[in-house]
């Protein structure tokens, strides 16, 4: 899986003009299963990002975690973090896993997250969303699993 993490004071993402899902300060994390991915992928990824020390300490160091700051997130689905751009200048996607499966782990993703003890708002699979944030920092982090 392939994510994109961005600390964040706050963050929303709307679909027809009404807010759908809505976090104050946590992460911004924009998923893509990839053609191949697990469950286990799915887990471990969100186990990772709950423990992921990029929140400032009381010396300002990035050395807190989600858990640790009691921080929210908000999960939207990215097929476009499948980007192939390696021929011409139109992306291809075909790494990304089929929209089936990809909706299954994004929800698995969203699921394991809470099981974390997470506050997780999520967007809504495969609809026209607007994500609005404010990102902290900023901080933006790539993660992939290689699955």
């Amino acid at each position: 899986m392939r994510a994109l993490i961005q600390r964040v004071t706050s963050a929303r993402v709307d679909v027809g003009g009404a807010t759908v899902g809505e976090i104050g300060q946590g992460v911004l994390v924009l998923i893509c299963a990839m053609q191949g991915d697990t469950d286990t992928e799915a887990d471990k990824l969100a186990a990772k990002i709950a423990k992921l020390r990029i929140f400032k300490d009381d010396a300002g160091r990035m050395n807190r975690s989600l858990l640790d700051i009691g921080g929210a997130a908000l999960v939207v689905s990215q097929f476009t973090l499948a980007a192939d751009m390696s021929r011409g200048n139109r992306p291809g996607f075909a790494t990304a896993a089929p929209p089936a499966e990809g909706e299954r782990l994004y929800a698995n993703f969203a699921s394991a997250l809470q099981a974390q003890g997470l506050p997780v708002a999520t967007g809504r699979f495969g609809a026209e969303m607007a994500v609005s944030l404010v990102n902290d920092g900023p901080v933006t982090i790539w993660m992939d699993t290689d699955g």
